[in-house]
């Protein structure tokens, strides 16, 4: 009998353009303006999505009606008008991502929310915040998660909050770098974001809050929570990959079978979504795309208006170029978290960043991949 002939993965030929240092992506011209233009635009909306979630977990936890959550503590009557006619920035998109996270749970961060210490920071904090107020101390006894649970809320405020804060810096200085002619490739663009994934990788994530001027600590820093680990790879995977299925696409009747029994096998996330129904109602994307437009830089939006329909297909358009940049800041991350370097020359090593680039693969058989490489 004959030996038996391995059959090469479906997606082999991307792991061979990893493994040679280059991208997910293809490198190419257009897709090198797309990416960084995207990006830059994105860095933006990330600073104004950062900023408030930031003030939300400090300013706005524990309020159980935080009707005023989205402006800063900078209310007027004007901002209120341009709020209701929604000439803003959709910070509900900001929430949808951390409700992703919050929901699909994983990593340190995840784990730290259900220790006795973050419990015993959460009761501190309940007492502080309500200690006249003996009916919500009474509700609390009686629903003792209730409270915690929106604690554990705040800190994932507050976490992708950091977490966004460091992406938009890392997005806006490749912006500069493009702009000074630093960045001319796809593989330098995935180098840049890999880069300031390292430089940040062991940066501390912290939750404390104020009442009446004491602080309490959520997240001391003694809970040793980091920002790769703790919170860039549970978004990554919350985030990049899961998702959560969008209203109006698919039934939410168990008995229609549209959605996976187990959260691990949700393919709902940014790598995955069909850019077409963007733009339609219940797609939450369509809130990102539509603050990205107001941020488009001239080359950019020059290319997009060259196109068949030039300006009215424009957030499909956004979503399009969206997704090749997520799939640059997955090739970064996934040469980081590899077992070796990426092309080194040692042949078991070689071996086993094999299997393990296989394993990535076999998530990316039904993502987008292919489309954006077309």
């Amino acid at each position: 009998m004959g030996k038996t002939v391995a059959t090469p993965h479906p997606l082999s030929a991307y792991i061979d353009r990893l493994e040679a240092g280059e991208a997910l992506l293809q490198d190419t011209p257009t897709n090198l303006i797309e990416v960084v233009g995207i990006l830059k635009s994105y860095g933006i909306v990330l600073d104004a999505y950062s900023n408030n979630l930031n003030y939300i977990a400090d300013r706005q936890f524990l309020v159980f009606f935080p009707f005023f959550k989205y402006f800063n503590d900078e209310f007027s009557f004007s901002k209120l008008l341009k709020h209701l006619w929604h000439d803003r920035i959709n910070f509900e998109y900001a929430e949808y991502c951390m409700r992703a996270m919050l929901w699909h749970g994983g990593g340190g961060l995840d784990a730290y929310l259900d220790t006795p210490e973050f419990r015993a920071n959460c009761e501190a904090v309940i007492q502080a915040k309500f200690k006249n107020n003996f009916l919500v101390l009474g509700l609390h006894k009686i629903f003792p998660e209730f409270l915690p649970e929106q604690l554990r809320q705040m800190a994932y405020y507050a976490g992708l909050g950091q977490f966004w804060r460091v992406m938009s810096d890392i997005f806006m200085n490749l912006s500069d770098r493009y702009d000074r002619g630093e960045i001319k490739s796809i593989p330098q663009v995935v180098d840049h974001i890999q880069q300031g994934l390292v430089d940040a990788a062991s940066k501390p994530i912290t939750y404390c809050v104020k009442i009446r001027g004491q602080a309490y600590d959520l997240i001391p820093p003694s809970a040793g929570l980091t920002f790769l680990m703790d919170v860039a790879v549970p978004y990554v995977e919350a985030v990049f990959f899961r998702g959560t299925p969008f209203p109006g696409t698919v039934s939410y009747n168990a008995q229609a079978y549209q959605i996976p029994v187990e959260q691990a096998d949700f393919t709902y996330g940014a790598l995955y979504a069909d850019p077409l129904p963007i733009g339609g109602s219940g797609i939450p994307p369509t809130q990102l795309m539509q603050d990205m437009r107001h941020f488009l830089p001239d080359y950019l939006h020059n290319l997009y208006r060259q196109t068949i329909r030039q300006e009215d297909d424009l957030r499909v358009q956004i979503c399009e170029s969206f997704q090749k940049s997520m799939f640059c800041v997955t090739t970064a991350v996934i040469r980081g978290l590899a077992p070796h370097p990426i092309g080194t020359p040692d042949p078991q090593q070689r071996q086993e960043n094999r299997v393990y680039l296989e394993g990535w693969m076999n998530r990316f058989i039904t993502s987008q991949l292919e489309a954006v490489n077309q």
